[in-house]
């Protein structure tokens, strides 16, 4: 038996996807009414949270942020000691170790996860999971975490699924809010963004080839420069803000860019790679 608790779109595709390979599954939601549809698929409805978490040694949390997890874990206090809490919640990485002291300080064994895929993919070739905490913990439940997608286990700092999962996010985010703005440019002059889409998949596909050698100079804390250095690439960062405030958009996202060169080129980065822009960022 597995206990889910938290049932939104994410804990439901899980609970479904448990229950099709075989696992009973306890279920317990804040609001009882989104149990109804994995109750009716075979799931078994908990009264009580201190009754979900007494139900099975792996208990899966589905919840909007760790704050949630006290709100309903608090309930159940008793119930914890010789659990496996898997917190699938997003959250930072320090509250993520905290969430995991608090669980140790009651009996029981805490392992973070993060999941990199929406509620649809849950379960397919597409969906893969952080983890991070006690290996020995980890490796016991692997094959049944696996259902869920690939399970990816990144050490026993218990901090690492959540850094990796909002890194992850930071691009995705980031990319999004790209993308709108690069959409908002074109759309000025009254040109349909379905005829920019074909290019914009070039270059985010393109954006691949830089990454391994970025993270090799970033790694070794060398940035030589090239044809795409800070000044000329910081020139470019600055057409932006100006077409962009010619055209009459929002600017937040391009200055904050263009402040990155800015301050680069401040610090005597200049004629370094763009990879020296890391040093700005990563503030020792």
């Amino acid at each position: 038996m597995i206990t889910l608790i938290g049932l939104g779109p994410m804990g439901q595709a899980m609970v479904r996807v448990l229950l099709e390979n075989g696992h009973g599954v306890t279920v317990w939601n804040r609001t009882a009414a989104r149990a109804d549809d994995v109750v009716a698929a075979g799931a078994v409805r908990a009264e009580t949270p201190a009754d979900a978490v007494s139900a099975s040694e792996l208990v899966l949390l589905s919840l909007t942020d760790y704050a949630a997890m006290y709100d309903i874990l608090g309930k159940a206090e008793d119930a914890l000691a010789g659990k496996v809490i898997v917190n699938l919640s997003s959250d930072t990485p320090e509250k993520t170790r905290e969430a995991a002291d608090w669980v140790k300080a009651r009996g029981g064994r805490f392992i973070a996860g993060g999941v990199m895929v929406p509620a649809p993919l849950v379960g397919k070739e597409e969906a893969y999971v952080f983890y991070s905490g006690p290996q020995e913990v980890f490796e016991k439940h692997r094959d049944t975490l696996a259902l869920i997608g690939r399970a990816d286990f990144l050490g026993e700092d218990v901090r690492l699924a959540q850094l990796f999962y909002q890194a992850q996010l930071d691009i995705f985010l980031t990319s999004l809010s790209v993308f709108l703005h690069a959409s908002a440019l074109v759309r000025s002059a009254g040109e349909p963004v379905a005829k920019f889409v074909p290019y914009a998949k070039d270059n985010f596909g393109m954006l691949a080839y830089y990454l391994e050698d970025a993270a090799k100079q970033v790694e070794e804390g060398e940035h030589p420069g090239d044809e795409a250095n800070v000044t000329m690439m910081g020139a470019t960062a600055d057409h932006i803000v100006q077409a962009s405030r010619d055209a009459g958009i929002d600017v937040a996202l391009p200055e904050a860019i263009k402040s990155h060169y800015d301050r680069a080129i401040a610090a005597g980065h200049g004629r370094s790679s763009w990879t020296s822009l890391y040093e700005i960022i990563k503030k020792d």
